[in-house]
């Protein structure tokens, strides 16, 4: 697949209609890069995250990494990552992915390894 070809632009269209729902919650973006493209969801709420899907162009899987947006005093963002699952082989698997991580799969995640998980220890 190459950049900006018929079929990567169907592809991500395809993941777009997919993913309208959301968009009242989430401000999308599309990037293209050298080695691939990425769909960026950024939360409109008071205390964001940023979820990006990437698939590179010379491989036919997908990641997905979710991140929790924290602005300093000054107004700089920063981001701290929650979660990451690579090698989804499939659009119907990222999409379910997706939307685990919308309903907070990334979030109880995060919370269990960092505090449940040492208080069991």
């Amino acid at each position: 697949m190459e950049k900006y070809s018929l079929k990567t632009e169907n592809e991500i269209e395809d993941i777009l209609n997919d993913i309208q729902l959301y968009k009242n919650l989430f401000s999308i973006n599309i990037e293209h890069f050298f080695d691939g493209w990425a769909i960026s969801l950024e939360e409109k709420n008071m205390y964001p995250r940023k979820i990006i899907i990437f698939k590179s162009y010379k491989n036919n899987s997908y990641s997905i990494k979710s991140f929790e947006i924290q602005i300093n005093n000054i107004g700089k963002e920063s981001f701290h990552e929650l979660y990451t699952k690579q090698g989804i082989t499939s659009k119907p698997l990222l999409v379910r992915e997706l939307k685990e991580i919308i309903y907070g799969k990334d979030l109880i995640n995060f919370v269990s390894d960092k505090y449940y998980n040492k208080v069991l220890k």
